[in-house]
């Protein structure tokens, strides 16, 4: 784990007085394949609100269902706040928040929030970003701020553009691609958190 980024973490949390987690674990099939062992290694949230969550990925793994209810049962005993990505019907199957992708729910119907349940998104351009906004989501990752192994080749949005779409947010945008303690620290002072893998397991 990336100590000076989980220092970095705690300081916006404390700086942004929020309840949402600044750190957030993304599972991943090909990067981190059993990321079971990185969430337990998250720290605890004390007396106060998390720092750190988990957004549940492994799209298209075929123990996935398993592997959720076990990486739920963890973070109940962590007491980590878990999003599901894209997938309403898991999200509410194991009492977890949901992870939209650029914006947009995964059917017609919007599933009836629980108490505690985490909204967040995925964006990667202006309009994603306003479609984040509009579906009510409490947080968008707003990525690739930075060249990111997990798409090699993919052009990076800099922390320059990243600045500049995420102040037009009217909800608090957090960082994804290519994390890390020092970079992230270049997306002050629009930055409300991060995501990553590597960085994190």
């Amino acid at each position: 784990m990336d100590r000076t980024l989980l220092s970095v973490a705690r300081a916006v949390k404390r700086r942004r007085h929020s309840s949402l987690p600044t750190l957030f674990l993304f599972t991943d099939t090909s990067r981190l394949p059993d990321p079971r062992a990185s969430i337990a290694r998250l720290p605890r949230p004390g007396r106060n609100s998390p720092v750190c969550g988990v957004v549940f990925r492994h799209d298209g793994a075929p123990n996935r269902t398993q592997l959720g209810r076990e990486i739920a049962q963890i973070c109940r005993s962590k007491r980590l706040p878990l999003v599901v990505a894209g997938d309403a019907r898991l999200a509410i199957a194991l009492r977890a928040g949901l992870h939209l992708r650029d914006g947009s729910y995964p059917s017609l119907v919007r599933p009836r929030r629980r108490r505690g349940g985490i909204v967040t998104s995925s964006a990667h351009d202006l309009p994603s970003l306003r479609r984040a906004v509009r579906s009510g989501a409490d947080l968008v990752f707003l990525s690739p701020a930075f060249p990111t192994a997990s798409h090699p080749g993919q052009k990076a949005l800099g922390p320059l553009r990243w600045r500049l779409l995420a102040r037009e947010s009217a909800i608090p945008v957090a960082a994804l691609g290519g994390i890390d303690g020092r970079n992230l620290r270049r997306l002050f002072p629009y930055a409300a958190g991060a995501g990553g893998i590597g960085n994190l397991s």
